[in-house]
């Protein structure tokens, strides 16, 4: 498993400022500390930190300072979003473009580096597919021209099969994805992020983090065992792996439509053992919609094994053949019957997204079993006056934290999980901020998670 950014000395550092607002020269000097970090890590993750490659601190605040001044601005009543790839437009191939590769424009002139000038381009270099390009030239930051990304880099984060990103490794990227909201990154690796005059740096992937594989062990210890029973002499043996990742990009899909919504809504993941303790009669959730008990709540789990049997079928024409149905043959699969699968588990994420726009939680098994939405959580709760924030995946260094600064949702979700240790809970807000929230060793905890790059 990567640890790629669970360093002591990094996480005291992460925990956010209590009094007084963080403005861009501190993420520059964060940035820059984490940077020279992941040059001294063997596996930094997504990128390749290159010495020299990041602008010094002082270029790097000029830079960060024009884009946290253009994304308070809006034009003609849309928000300013856009990211910037930070870099000579010679570092980029003239011939390719996306899927694969980035697509660069280069203007005949340069254009000046200022937040009016990032405003009108913004409109230009959509956020999701685009960049501005930006390099040093004479002294002076200017804007050299567009950079078509396509949507590639955003597949893995929001639940698609993992496909290689177009942005190169060792590109420096600077976000602006909303009012006062500026992150800097290498590659696919945040390095600092400033929100609302809070700095932290990068949320963490939970998806990567040991408690929360270990959560779902049994369920796909079951799964494997079941593959096992279904399967002939002939069939190819399955990775556990593989049952992860493909369940993992469930939940990130699911995770990434309650975002696209901006209404928020909390889901909850139950053991199956604990399902008639926790929902029963003087339980500690009451679901105003339960569903009966048939097969179609157990959809989600039908399709990962819809896709292990066309994976199975794959496998066995191949030549030579694979010793495992791995996750790398499902990325690599172009079968009509996998993109029709892929098809039905997001119309499946859709669903339970839309269930949780009603008030109240949606609940599942660990299976991924739809219980039912609208779930409220009563019961004689416990108090909740504190909670920690985990500063790394598996919470070794966290801060405690009062929740008199959340909302309703959060409360519920910190008092379920304090009653039932079991139980836990993801919770996207309003303005798409994900936490995962456990009782974990022993304590009541949260996670900041990123879901979109």
């Amino acid at each position: 498993m990567r640890n790629a950014r669970q360093h002591t000395g990094f996480a005291q550092r992460l925990c956010v400022v209590p009094k007084t607002h963080a403005y861009v020269a501190d993420l520059a000097q964060l940035a820059h500390e984490r940077f020279v970090e992941l040059t001294q890590e063997v596996d930094p993750g997504p990128c390749t930190p290159l010495r020299g490659k990041l602008p010094d601190a002082g270029l790097l605040e000029e830079l960060l300072s024009v884009a946290f001044q253009a994304s308070l601005l809006r034009e003609e009543d849309r928000p300013v979003r856009f990211r910037l790839f930070v870099g000579s437009p010679e570092h980029l191939p003239a011939e390719v473009g996306p899927p694969e590769g980035l697509h660069r424009l280069r203007f005949e002139v340069p254009r000046r580096f200022d937040e009016q000038e990032l405003r009108r381009l913004s409109q230009a270099a959509k956020y999701h597919r685009a960049l501005i390009g930006v390099q040093r030239i004479a002294g002076q930051f200017q804007v050299w021209g567009i950079v078509q990304s396509g949507p590639r880099w955003l597949q893995s984060a929001r639940g698609g099969r993992d496909l290689p990103s177009p942005v190169p490794r060792d590109a420096i990227v600077v976000r602006a994805e909303g009012p006062g909201h500026i992150a800097i990154a290498v590659g696919d690796v945040t390095l600092a992020e400033l929100r609302t005059g809070r700095l932290t740096g990068g949320s963490v992937n939970v998806f990567q983090s040991a408690w929360l594989m270990e959560r779902f062990l049994d369920s796909r210890l079951a799964f494997l065992r079941e593959h096992a029973a279904a399967t002939d002499a002939d069939g190819v043996p399955l990775d556990i792996e593989t049952i992860r990742r493909v369940s993992q990009q469930m939940v990130k899909r699911l995770i990434s439509t309650i975002q696209d919504s901006h209404h928020g809504g909390t889901i909850v993941f139950v053991p199956n053992d604990r399902v008639s303790s926790v929902l029963g009669g003087n339980a500690s959730i009451q679901l105003k919609y339960a569903f009966a008990d048939e097969a179609p709540r157990r959809r989600y789990r039908s399709l990962i094994r819809s896709i292990i049997r066309e994976l199975d079928v794959e496998a066995r024409t191949l030549d030579p053949r694979p010793a495992q149905i791995t996750w790398n043959l499902y990325q690599g699969s172009t079968t009509p019957a996998i993109s029709a699968l892929d098809e039905a588990i997001m119309e499946m994420s859709q669903l339970i997204a839309a269930m949780a726009d009603v008030d109240g939680a949606v609940v599942l098994t660990e299976r991924f079993e739809v219980l039912g939405f609208g779930g409220e959580i009563v019961g004689n709760m416990p108090e909740v006056k504190t909670i920690r924030r985990a500063r790394d995946l598996e919470a070794t260094s966290y801060e405690e934290v009062a929740i008199d600064g959340v909302g309703t949702r959060h409360r519920a979700a910190y008092r379920l999980c304090a009653l039932e240790p079991t139980v836990f809970t993801v919770v996207v807000s309003q303005d798409d901020d994900v936490q995962f929230v456990a009782n974990h060793a022993g304590a009541l905890t949260y996670w900041k998670h990123r879901n979109v790059p």
